[in-house]
């Protein structure tokens, strides 16, 4: 697979390899929990209504046109190196959760589609958190690899991650990359139970090593694809995962979001909960990269 890269490298053909498909296990529930398990993630191709993703795609980047951050047709999510955000829009958070609401959105990353599939997962009605990670990432930015624990599993880990391309995202775009097998090493799951980022300071969450290096130290690849309108990526709390860098040749911001789902008879953990969420460390929406201009350097965990 060409064209994926970490810190500005080429990942070397060896440590790159493509998701697997798991939709047509979609008529055998059990099958698809067993795949889930033993993989640690699932890829489902073409789930949900291309149309419905491309909606909410240009839903989502008009908002970002009228702050000056991308270009004439919001549909290509072109950046324009540019913001008026923080003039047009005093309180960051409150404008990044109006863009994390807007209703085209959420009827597709909280929708029917995406519940009746985490349902079939959890073996029970499924409910999604309300607080999204949205995510617009431009040229240069990515996402260090992490584990899901620490920061959701405050009440109980059976939740799971829907990550959801917002439109098309190919590789070159710095799309979700997820570590082979890294939801059976022991070594960095065991010493990880007990650990919340919001009360623990004195560790990280990030893995602390580029993805290049951790697949070559452990002997695994780096799995991702190309990823279309209708596809989504699902795991568990326990699978190491983070992003390629984004090196689009024209500049085209990559458009995604996460949402957790779990049973809805579970606990829920009240920072991802109601209609004013606070969020991992109390600081709501404003607390996310999104939030930021556009043109913001950041850092991500």
């Amino acid at each position: 697979m060409q064209g994926c890269r970490v810190k500005g490298r080429d990942v070397p053909p060896a440590l790159i390899g493509e998701l697997t498909d798991s939709a047509g296990l979609l008529s055998e529930p059990k099958l698809l929990r067993d795949r889930l398990k033993e993989d640690g993630y699932l890829f489902l191709k073409a789930v949900l209504p291309a149309a419905a993703v491309h909606a909410a795609r240009r839903e989502v980047f008009q908002r970002l046109l009228q702050v000056g951050e991308i270009a004439e047709p919001a549909d290509a999510g072109i950046a324009t190196g540019a913001s008026r955000r923080a003039e047009l829009e005093p309180d960051l958070g409150a404008f990044w959760k109006s863009v994390s609401e807007t209703p085209t959105l959420r009827s597709v990353s909280h929708g029917s589609a995406i519940g009746a599939i985490l349902s079939l997962l959890f073996d029970a009605p499924a409910r999604p958190q309300d607080y999204m990670f949205l995510r617009a990432a431009a040229l240069g930015r990515a996402t260090g690899l992490h584990f899901d624990y620490p920061f959701f599993t405050r009440a109980h880990d059976q939740v799971a991650t829907v990550w959801l391309p917002i439109g098309d995202v190919p590789v070159s775009d710095g799309p979700l990359v997820v570590v082979e097998g890294s939801n059976q090493f022991r070594d960095l799951i065991d010493p990880m139970i007990g650990f919340d980022i919001s009360t623990d300071k004195t560790r990280k969450a990030d893995l602390g090593i580029d993805a290049i290096t951790f697949a070559e130290q452990r002997g695994t690849r780096l799995l991702t694809r190309n990823f279309e309108a209708g596809d989504i990526a699902l795991f568990g709390m326990y699978t190491a995962h983070g992003s390629l860098d984004n090196h689009s040749s024209i500049g085209r911001v990559r458009l995604s979001c996460d949402v957790r789902w779990q049973p809805a008879s579970l606990p829920v953990d009240e920072r991802y909960f109601g209609s004013n969420p606070p969020g991992t460390t109390g600081a709501g929406y404003g607390e996310l990269v999104g939030a930021k201009p556009l043109t913001q350097e950041w850092h991500v965990r």
